[in-house]
């Protein structure tokens, strides 16, 4: 294979990655933002939740008010020797102006100690975090072998990420490569749902929470995170994919993610909006596109520029290299300087400007709309034989034809029309145009397909005598309506062309059509069992019994032969009672063979069973002891 033909493949398997290339699916609408920003503006109930809510608000751009008030609380609340305390007081006062938390020499003490291996994660983040809020001195080299040596100890997601925003809060002369590459190894850690998803098994704010910390170390250090364009975008949509979120930490962990998504150094997604549907006519000629970040706040160094616009169906390309226009706000181009005809256009759009931004090539379905009308519609009545002239009448959309039609199944019925772009004149094939008979009587309704032909003109023709069935043979006056119908129209049409009279021939046309009536008795279903089968003869039974007994027979005869033995039967109760449960369990089989059903006869066999195993029991228990007694 020469060089020229591999440069082709290559180009080709280029095209099909850009063509299947991942865009945002998810993102922070304003309404969504507007969710949010309420769930977080919430009273507070103690110095957690006013971090939350604080910190939260800030990082979506929102206006936190009475900042003494908050002040206040804090203070209030404040407990000097608990780390966690001083931590939501510290970093809530950087959130708001002219608030300055009281230190004393213990509270320090106490940070300092809580940066220690021997520490939890989120005690030792939390006392760092409370020491840079106040200003005080730390010893960041201390820090990472703190760190090092915690995540050896707790190897989770959590931890790892307090680990890399504990990181983002150090000199950068201390040694923070180490676990800067934990980053790379949280990222393999995480689950792929699909090339769509990519989040931790541990749940939305473990994901968002790291999206934060990467991007944050990352800024801190000048140096962009081990994330693919890919990555980030599965990352984006499984953040913000949840539109409601269970609690104030999680809608802070989302609130997070949205701000270090929007600005950092290294990826910025794009999210490509329209403000409604995606459709231009010749009434409203502009395509307006929304450019933003995932907190739909417009991206203001973003430069839009159509690629190619293609028709879907021909595959042509009408467009290209064509720049958007920036108009309060909203990118805009009037696409329909282009002339392009009524359809579906793939556009692919590039956004340049800013060498971060991420997902910058989309692709887009427009939809050019127009609106139809009807032109020589020409409705006659042919004479099959030929024996009388076809006389032709023209209606006039969308005037409803003056006189009716009549046909009978000598004759047939024809309609012949087209269908233009009222803006354009050109001839356009709709995907659905229908011809309606309604039986102006009867309410009886056929449809029939239009169909075009090779130049675009459509043709109806009705034999009466070959369509008889599909009208029931029923005579009379039908509305004749024309129906054209598609997406791309914006006066879809159903037009009452003309009155048609049908007329069946008379000894096929029914006396009545009588309704159908459902509540009414249904005929009686007649069902034939097998018949049974030939018994055998009497003879051929008795002998068959005779054998049976004859067993019983030859035990009689020879106990009267030989003598029975009875020396060992006593008349104790229990020995007359096991004998007659005996005998009765034997009488019970021949009643469930002649009368009884089985459960029956299973409550009777329970009773006579449950005595007869009672009385064998004692008698066995009699004869051991009397057996003992002799020895």
């Amino acid at each position: 294979m020469d060089r020229s033909r591999l440069f082709g493949l290559f180009l080709f398997s280029l095209a099909l990655a850009g063509a299947h290339a991942l865009t945002p699916a998810h993102y922070l609408s304003l309404s969504d933002v507007a969710r949010l920003q309420s769930l977080l503006n919430q009273q507070f109930t103690d110095l957690e939740s006013a971090y939350y809510s604080v910190v939260g608000l800030t990082k979506l751009g929102a206006t936190v008010h009475d900042h003494e008030g908050v002040c206040h609380f804090l203070k209030s609340q404040l407990d000097p020797t608990d780390v966690n305390s001083v931590f939501f007081a510290a970093e809530t006062s950087q959130a708001i102006s002219g608030c300055e938390i009281p230190l004393s020499n213990e509270t320090r003490d106490i940070l300092l100690a809580a940066v220690s291996e021997d520490s939890t994660m989120t005690q030792i983040h939390r006392a760092v975090s409370a020491l840079r809020s106040l200003g005080l001195p730390l010893a960041s080299q201390e820090v990472v072998g703190a760190l090092t040596g915690r995540i050896s100890k707790e190897d989770n997601v959590m931890a790892i990420t307090l680990a890399l925003q504990t990181t983002a809060r150090l000199s950068k002369q201390a040694e923070l490569g180490g676990i800067l590459e934990e980053i790379e190894d949280l990222t393999a850690r995480l689950d792929d749902l699909g090339g769509i998803y990519l989040q931790f098994e541990e749940g939305l704010e473990a994901t968002a929470l790291f999206v934060t910390a990467a991007y944050s170390l990352s800024d801190h250090v000048d140096m962009e995170p081990p994330l693919k364009e890919d990555q980030v975008i599965q990352l984006v949509n499984s953040i913000f994919s949840k539109k409601s979120w269970d609690s104030l930490a999680e809608a802070f962990s989302v609130a997070s993610a949205a701000a270090a998504l929007s600005n950092n150094r290294f990826h910025v997604p794009v999210i490509v909006s329209t403000p409604g549907p995606a459709t231009v006519s010749h009434s409203q000629p502009t395509l307006q596109l929304l450019v933003t970040d995932v907190m739909s706040q417009p991206l203001a160094l973003a430069n839009v520029l159509v690629e190619s616009a293609s028709a879907v169906a021909s595959k042509s390309i009408i467009l290209s290299q064509a720049p958007f226009t920036l108009n309060d706000g909203v990118f805009e181009l009037n696409f329909m300087s282009s002339k392009p005809t009524s359809g579906y256009y793939q556009f692919t759009v590039a956004v340049t400007g800013d060498t971060r931004l991420v997902a910058s090539h989309v692709e887009l379905k427009v939809k050019v709309s127009t609106e139809v009308s009807v032109t020589t519609m020409d409705l006659s009545v042919v004479d099959k034989d030929q024996s009388i002239g076809t006389k032709t009448t023209r209606v006039d959309y969308p005037s409803k034809g003056k006189s009716s039609f009549t046909a009978d199944s000598h004759q047939n019925f024809a309609m012949s029309f087209q269908l233009v772009d009222t803006n354009t004149g050109v001839e356009l094939t709709p995907h659905q145009t229908f011809v309606k008979l309604h039986n102006q009587k009867t309410g009886q309704e056929v449809v029939f397909v239009a169909e075009p032909d090779s130049k675009s003109v459509y043709k109806f023709e009705l034999d009466t005598a070959e369509r008889k069935s599909e009208f029931n043979s029923i005579s009379g006056t039908y509305s004749l309506h024309l129906i054209v119908g598609d997406a791309t129209l914006e006066n879809p049409i159903l037009w009452n062309v003309a009155d048609v009279v049908l007329k069946f021939m008379d000894e096929e046309a029914p006396v009545a059509v009588q309704p159908k009536t459902l509540y009414v008795p249904k005929p009686e279903i007649q069902h034939l069992f097998r018949e049974p089968e030939k018994k055998p003869s009497t003879v051929v039974s008795n002998t068959f019994t005779a054998l049976i007994l004859s067993p019983l027979l030859l035990l009689l005869i020879l106990w009267l032969k030989l003598g029975a033995n009875m020396s060992n039967f006593s008349f104790t109760p229990s020995t007359v009672l096991f004998h007659v449960g005996h005998a009765a369990m034997l009488g019970l089989m021949y009643v469930y063979w002649t009368h009884l059903n089985m459960f029956q006869t299973l409550k009777y066999l329970a009773i006579i069973g449950g005595l007869t195993f009672l009385a064998g029991n004692r008698m066995l228990a009699q004869k051991a002891v009397k057996r003992i007694e002799k020895k």
